[in-house]
């Protein structure tokens, strides 16, 4: 690997972290591998700005965030730090900052500590997590989920080990299309958001395409998801629906248009995680059971359906954080109810 700040000096990392033997390297670069983002103008992105823009200024507005992203690569660094340069930082009072804006590292699937932000972050922020020996780790760091990050360093000992990461056994990608839910509200770290937990246990990769308020099933939208290369489709939008009528002019719709696209992808139906309903989300959940009873009726084999008792099954009213986005408790019992299903699909 070339080191860039040899030759041109703007390119070092400057830091305050107090580590005489650090080293930083851009994790766009080999060995390390980022998953769930592409690089666009100069800031990570879930879906291109031109397509976001297309669908609504919602999705504009959170398509940059970091939801789903993830640098994997081992190293015997006895340390992990970064640096992050962010812009869009997600502050909200029933938040934690530690998922909103921070990072987690994982040791294989194996949780080993929170690169926490600053109260009054406005640009960015370094952090550095220890290890009590030397010795090769495969690392997984997980980006913010309702941040912007522009550029991610990462620094290790001066002359460790870096080498890739063990692939993914998918080569196609579980693709998360939904609400503020699926972006990850309101997980106490990126790594407690129900996608995670799922490409943990599975050893899965995945893209998270929730967005805040702001999933209708739109046909720009449609019409890049269908486009997409996926392993596994999870629709849940439901809930963004601003209607009863506009769920029903659109699920079925955005069901058959990746269907007509994908004939043999298995997709995953589900609704919102409630352990009660109002009237309102009876009729909302009877649309969706249409559109998933309607694909069984014509012949569909690779359809499932996970409704909103089953995904709070095991937590009830006591998983979430205000009545609707779940606590890491709610997501932990949405990854079992959805583990249970994938363990029926082959995800190639």
């Amino acid at each position: 690997m070339i080191d860039i700040a040899k030759i041109d000096k703007n390119f070092a990392v400057k830091t305050t972290i107090d580590k005489d033997d650090i080293k930083f390297y851009d994790v766009d670069e080999s060995p390390f591998k980022v998953y769930g983002l592409f690089r666009e103008d100069g800031k990570y992105r879930r879906i291109p700005e031109a397509v976001a823009k297309s669908v609504s200024p919602g999705v504009h507005e959170l398509h940059a965030n970091t939801a789903g992203g993830r640098v994997r690569f081992v190293t015997d660094s006895n340390y992990v730090a970064i640096s992050a340069k962010m812009d869009g930082i997600g502050k909200m009072p029933y938040f934690a900052y530690t998922g909103s804006i921070g990072f987690d590292l994982y040791i294989g699937d194996r949780y080993h500590g929170t690169y926490v932000p600053t109260c009054d972050i406005v640009d960015g922020f370094e952090s550095v997590l220890e290890f009590e020996t030397n010795e090769l780790r495969e690392i997984t760091i997980n980006f913010p989920l309702y941040s912007n990050v522009k550029k991610l360093y990462v620094g290790v000992q001066e002359n460790s080990a870096l080498k890739e990461a063990t692939p993914y056994k998918n080569t196609k990608p579980i693709v998360y299309y939904g609400s503020s839910i699926t972006q990850g509200a309101c997980a106490s770290r990126p790594g407690r958001c129900y996608q995670s937990i799922i490409s943990r246990k599975f050893h899965y990769d995945y893209w998270n395409l929730g967005f805040a308020g702001s999933a209708r099933a739109e046909d720009n939208m449609i019409d890049y998801i269908k486009n997409l290369d996926m392993g596994v489709f999870v629709l849940d939008y439901d809930h963004n629906a601003p209607t009863v009528e506009h769920l029903k002019n659109t699920h079925e719709k955005m069901f058959k248009a990746i269907r007509n696209e994908h004939p043999e992808l298995p997709i995953i139906i589900m609704s919102r995680p409630k352990s009660f309903r109002t009237e309102e989300m009876q009729q909302r959940l009877e649309v969706i059971r249409t559109t998933y009873e309607n694909a069984i009726a014509d012949g569909d084999k690779n359809v499932y359906m996970l409704g909103g008792d089953e995904l709070a099954v095991l937590c009830g009213h006591e998983g979430t954080v205000d009545n609707t986005h779940p606590s890491d408790f709610g997501f932990a019992s949405m990854a079992i109810a959805l583990g249970e299903v994938m363990k029926d699909i082959k995800c190639v």
